[in-house]
């Protein structure tokens, strides 16, 4: 017999009610509104995408937090010397929990794991309420469906796939091979609405939810447009759903398929490539924070191809606390670059505008962090008097940056369409897009030999070297993950260049995680005045964040659970050895 235990569909509920995202689903069933027409389906389908922001999990999850209370050197070019600590506190005891790599037990406000757990899985049920709708409707209309229903069924599958997809790279571990990844616990893959109270699911395996999730992706993009909305961006759009099925794919590593889903919105045309990238001359105007962030997430932004509104405080836990951007993980995402070491900016000149542009934490000489306008919040009051509301980050969820070094990776790595002469053209066009400053700038900064154009010969010499951050002499640490991820000798110097340009690409939006944990990197948190190493080994069951705790009380299984092959390998079954990990 199957050993598996159950959540509750009640468990879901309370967790739905925690975000207070959906009056919809608020609603006692029989007292909702039906949903019997296409502008309703289309109106539920605004609702569908998941508030909750899964960043700060997986970035305090990941190396590019330090603890500022443990000895650390001062982050930048210009470093007084000297080995410093604090004494900041915590902005909330969850951040202690995350960053320790421990179960989050401390509560459920925004970005806890409750949090996050519950908004994608009411995601998934609005997602999965309007497929029921349509397909009433079209029952209703002798089968005949129309093409707004068609394209709407497109996005709601679009929804559940990717719902599902963070969920499971949040809550599990990372995605091996079809055979490795059966015995790595999933998550509950949801398919339809419920009315009943105590409904049961299982956590399947990861292998199991990666092949329903690609049947989603497959399904809705045969009938995705753009033609639903006036603000395509804020939904599964064309470009946005070939970005998913890229990432989805290069999870998976069929390399082949990454390249022709990124090939489908960036195209193979090296002369239009640029206009699709992000520009930096974009902020030349800018003066506020406020005007950083909106030049960041601009719908009319080639760049962005999919924007999604989050509740979230995740700017406010990195300002000026314990836990930061900061030290070694910000000289290796931006300052290592600027650093004199012949690579393609000098010292504190361009670094890209700052990144473009965001602020540094400090206190006469102590320097607690960097923040990033690109994950700036804005308010939402809800009564302006007491000064309460809801603080709102809005994710650029896929970007064409992001999806040119997903296809960069992808070129180096097919067995079949191997080609790094285009990989290395693909990460030129990159850094070229980091350059990309108002005119009158690029030619200041060019004049003072502080900005040179990227050239294989400069990233031949930058990526071999392992004193570099990012760099390794070799990627064999992936056969660990399986035997057939395998980075062959030739495309190292390369792999290491997407490796540090993805980091720089991606910090502070929660992808470092995922690839850290699909590659095995291995890596360390240091906590505390006593400096306590706390190292995620390749396999250690940590890589997976821990389920709520309320999950957990109504019977979910641990993420820390292995399965196992019956004695006679008819079917899997959970471990009944419970565990603890502690360092």
């Amino acid at each position: 017999m199957k050993s598996y235990k159950y959540i509750a569909l009640s468990l879901f509920l309370a967790a739905f009610a925690l975000s207070s995202c959906s009056d919809f689903l608020d609603t006692e069933p029989d007292q909702r509104v039906d949903i019997d027409t296409e502008d309703k389906v289309t109106k539920l389908l605004v609702s569908a995408y998941p508030t909750a922001n899964y960043a700060l999990l997986t970035e305090f999850s990941s190396d590019n937090i330090i603890d500022n209370n443990a000895p650390h050197q001062e982050a930048g070019p210009d470093k007084k010397g000297g080995t410093f600590y604090y004494n900041r506190p915590s902005y909330s005891r969850i951040d202690d929990e995350i960053f320790a790599f421990e179960p989050a037990k401390s509560g459920n406000q925004q970005d806890s794991p409750s949090y996050v757990w519950g908004g994608f899985y009411e995601s998934i049920a609005t997602a999965n309420l309007t497929l029921q709708a349509i397909d009433e409707i079209v029952a209703k209309n002798g089968g005949v469906m129309s093409d707004k229903l068609k394209s709407a069924r497109a996005e709601a599958l679009l929804i559940r796939a990717y719902s599902h997809f963070i969920l499971v790279n949040v809550f599990s571990q990372a995605y091996k091979d079809a055979e490795a990844s059966k015995y790595d616990i999933g998550v509950p893959y949801v398919t339809k609405p419920e009315d009943k109270v105590h409904v049961t699911y299982d956590r399947g395996n990861v292998a199991d939810v990666y092949e329903k999730i690609q049947a989603d992706l497959e399904e809705g993009l045969k009938d995705i447009n753009d033609n639903n909305y006036e603000m395509p961006k804020y939904h599964f759009n064309v470009n946005a759903a070939h970005a998913f099925a890229a990432r989805f794919y290069l999870y998976k590593r069929e390399y082949d398929k990454v390249i022709e889903h990124a090939n489908a919105v960036l195209g193979t045309d090296p002369s239009i490539l640029p206009d699709k990238l992000m520009k930096l001359s974009v902020f030349e105007s800018c003066v506020t924070s406020t005007d950083y962030v909106n030049k960041w997430i601009d719908p009319e932004d080639n760049n962005n191809l999919m924007l999604i509104s989050t509740m979230s405080t995740f700017q406010l836990h990195l300002r000026g606390y314990r836990y930061a951007w900061n030290g070694k993980a910000l000289d290796e995402t931006v300052y290592h670059t600027a650093m004199g070491s012949g690579y393609t900016w000098w010292r504190w000149y361009v670094n890209p505008y700052c990144y473009a542009s965001g602020f540094l934490f400090y206190s006469g000489n102590s320097d607690y962090g960097y923040f990033p306008m690109k994950v700036g919040e804005s308010f939402e009051y809800t009564d302006k008097v007491a000064g309460i509301g809801y603080a709102h980050i809005i994710r650029r969820e896929f970007t064409a940056t992001s999806l040119l070094l997903d296809r960069a990776e992808a070129k180096l790595l097919s067995k079949t369409n191997r080609d790094i002469d285009g990989a290395i053209a693909d990460i030129i066009a990159y850094d070229n897009s980091r350059q990309s400053f108002a005119a009158a700038d690029k030619a200041t900064y060019t004049a003072n030999n502080a900005l040179n154009p990227l050239t294989r010969d400069i990233i031949e010499k930058h990526y071999k070297d392992v004193k570099n951050p990012n760099c390794f002499a070799d990627w064999n640490f992936t056969q660990n993950m399986s035997g057939s991820f395998v980075v062959p000798q030739d495309v190292v110097i390369y792999m290491n260049a997407v490796n540090d340009l993805r980091r720089f690409e991606t910090v502070m939006e929660g992808t470092r995680f995922f690839d850290l944990k699909r590659y095995g990197i291995e890596y360390s948190h240091f906590i505390g005045p006593n400096n306590e190493e706390n190292k995620l080994v390749w396999n250690d069951p940590r890589r997976a964040i821990e389920v709520p705790q309320e999950a957990l009380s109504a019977g979910l299984e641990s993420s820390y659970t292995k399965l196992e092959k019956q004695p006679d390998n008819s079917e899997l079954k959970m471990s009944t050895e419970k565990k603890v990990y502690s360092n």
